[in-house]
């Protein structure tokens, strides 16, 4: 049940066309955020603000490449149009799952650059506006149980999101020496059911033996503890404690949420 605890506050997200940033994007706006949903994917991601604005939920839509910093600037110029910049979530990353003596440096670089470097640019950019008002804001990485509890055959990704959390964590401490009231925090999710798999060979394989994504997702999570993957929605409430001043003593830490994966 929404409680509005996102009233007035302007949220962009990034990676809003599917999967967690998704459903991150429509629980900000469900609590009362203006939401900026963005994504390389254009089409998809009006589909996703067009639903939240039929709900009766504020949003629109954008494209961004997380690479181009140009894009960044121009993104979050437009966020701030009509008001500030309160929360930015980055949601946006991809994967390549193979063993790292059959990983190319261009595909090395392609995961460094959509996972990390995405999140410096928006980070980097974010700080300035959020700090221009001394009202402070929250930033909420997304990174991964991977970067806490290595993948094998997923060095790229793992490596990624392991520097993700080290480089929140970094960002947590100039802000709180700065004193400008930003807040900087990472969610590690586990095993989630996202169109993220979908570009990993070994997973569509797998999907053919065992008849569908959701048996898929079933043989996966036999080994977890939980014996389950999480639903996007359950990353999402834990991006929303986060991004709300219901966390406003929270920052510069890891809110792992992977059903007991890295015990």
């Amino acid at each position: 049940m929404s409680t509005l605890r996102m009233r007035g506050k302007t949220a962009v997200v990034t990676g809003a066309a599917s999967g967690i940033g998704r459903a991150t994007a429509e629980r900000l706006a469900e609590e009362g955020a203006r939401v900026v949903c963005t994504d390389l994917d254009r089409a998809s991601t009006e589909e996703v603000a067009q639903g939240i604005r039929q709900r009766g939920g504020s949003a629109e839509a954008a494209a961004l490449d997380v690479t181009d910093e140009s894009a960044w600037e121009s993104v979050l110029h437009r966020a701030v149009a009509q008001g500030r910049l309160d929360v930015l979530v980055s949601c946006a990353g991809i994967a390549d799952a193979q063993p790292t003596a059959q990983t190319s440096l261009a595909q090395w670089r392609r995961v460094l650059a959509v996972n990390l470097d995405g999140v410096f640019l928006g980070t980097k950019h974010a700080l300035r506006l959020m700090g221009e008002d001394g009202r402070g804001g929250s930033l909420v990485h997304v990174a991964s149980a991977t970067g806490l509890r290595a993948a094998a055959g997923a060095a790229a990704y793992s490596a990624s999101k392991a520097a993700v959390i080290a480089f929140s964590r970094s960002v947590a401490k100039e802000c709180l020496a700065a004193g400008n009231g930003i807040r900087v925090n990472t969610v590690c999710p586990g095993g989630v059911k996202t169109p993220l798999w979908r570009a990993m060979g070994f997973f569509s394989k797998l999907v053919e033996r065992r008849g569908s994504e959701e048996a898929a997702y079933a043989a996966m999570a036999e080994a977890t503890p939980a014996k389950r993957f999480a639903e996007p929605a359950e990353i999402a409430d834990a991006i929303l404690y986060l991004a709300s001043d219901e966390s406003r003593f929270v920052t510069g830490t890891e809110l792992v949420i992977d059903g007991g994966y890295i015990l």
